[in-house]
């Protein structure tokens, strides 16, 4: 999705505060040339002089004075460059020096976001994921098919729990070439240590690096926004934003469902939460200890039956791999 203004303006808070940098850090330098070097101010405002008088010339037509004069700059220059060199200095050290050359640290070229912009973007949507640090070793770069039973058969689909794994990761892959465009849903169920916050991990990671806003919530936290949205009547700016971020989101990650104190508030608020995304066509992965007929038990039907018809639901197997 888009960046929020928020986001967008906190991006470009980085961006002013580094052009604060380079001036302060120019007018540093400068005056410490300047101290040490007088000569070089005089050079410069007798370059100054030259320049003014140059473009009268071309001005009034005076092609031999503007050939002389743009030797004598040229001179003048060279003269500088030599005196800063002598003393330890390099020309361009009277110059701005930008974090990012290419876009001068505005963020943007030509009228696109600079590749720097993007870099903040990125580092950004993990900053706001609540998973930062731990994506940094969950992702599919540490996945392995050897931790699951190659010898264990799962008697309904009549393959070992390694070779299901490679059809789910299969599924995970051509969920994340496709998540751009199809902003599909997904419900891991099975035991504990299966691998189920693993995988939404290292989807998240992917779809991070592509750019797209993820964020990662337990369900008892998910309850905890809703309730201090609700029921706060003074709920900060932020805990505001970061409820409609639940639902604008591109992919919304919701962790052990079923583990939260549930009630009539807390079954209408996921509902609201669940519809709502599949409205706006946004992308939410669940996971859950809880097999498809214990959450049509545990919340409303109409929970359940927008779970069951929206997501693609993801069954895993085996033993708890923390144990293996």
């Amino acid at each position: 999705m888009p960046l929020s203004n928020s986001q967008y303006q906190a991006i470009m808070r980085i961006y002013n505060e580094r052009q604060y940098e380079d001036k302060h850090a120019l007018d540093l330098r400068r005056a410490e040339i300047y101290r040490k070097l007088p000569q070089v101010k005089e050079l410069e405002d007798e370059i100054a002089s030259c320049a003014a008088n140059r473009a009268r010339c071309l001005l009034n037509g005076d092609e031999k004075s503007e050939k002389e004069l743009k030797a004598a700059i040229r001179d003048l220059r060279q003269r500088k460059a030599e005196l800063m060199r002598a003393h330890g200095y390099e020309p361009g050290d009277l110059e701005m020096q930008y974090h990012c050359p290419d876009c001068q640290d505005t963020g943007y070229v030509d009228g696109k976001k600079c590749r720097c912009f993007l870099k903040e973007q990125t580092r950004l949507l993990y900053a706001q994921s609540n998973i930062e640090e731990i994506l940094k070793k969950e992702n599919f770069s540490a996945f392995s098919f050897d931790v699951y039973d190659g010898r264990k058969v799962i008697p309904e689909l009549e393959m070992t729990v390694a070779e299901y794994m490679r059809t789910v990761y299969s599924w995970c892959q051509e969920y994340i070439k496709n998540f751009a465009e199809q902003r599909g849903s997904l419900l891991f169920t099975g035991g504990t240590g299966v691998g189920k916050t693993f995988l939404t991990n290292c989807i998240a990671r992917e779809l991070i690096d592509q750019g797209q806003s993820v964020i990662y919530l337990s369900a008892n936290d998910l309850v905890d926004v809703f309730s201090s949205n609700k029921f706060r009547t003074d709920s900060e700016e932020e805990l505001r934003d970061m409820y409609q971020y639940i639902l604008d989101c591109d992919l919304l990650i919701i962790d052990d469902l079923g583990t939260e104190l549930n009630n009539s508030f807390v079954s209408s608020q996921l509902f609201y939460c669940i519809n709502e995304r599949l409205v706006r066509k946004k992308g939410t992965i669940i996971s859950t200890n809880l097999s498809v007929s214990m959450l049509r038990d545990i919340y409303s039907d109409r929970v359940s039956s927008r779970i069951t018809s929206g997501y693609t639901i993801i069954p895993l197997y085996g033993e708890d791999l923390r144990a293996r």
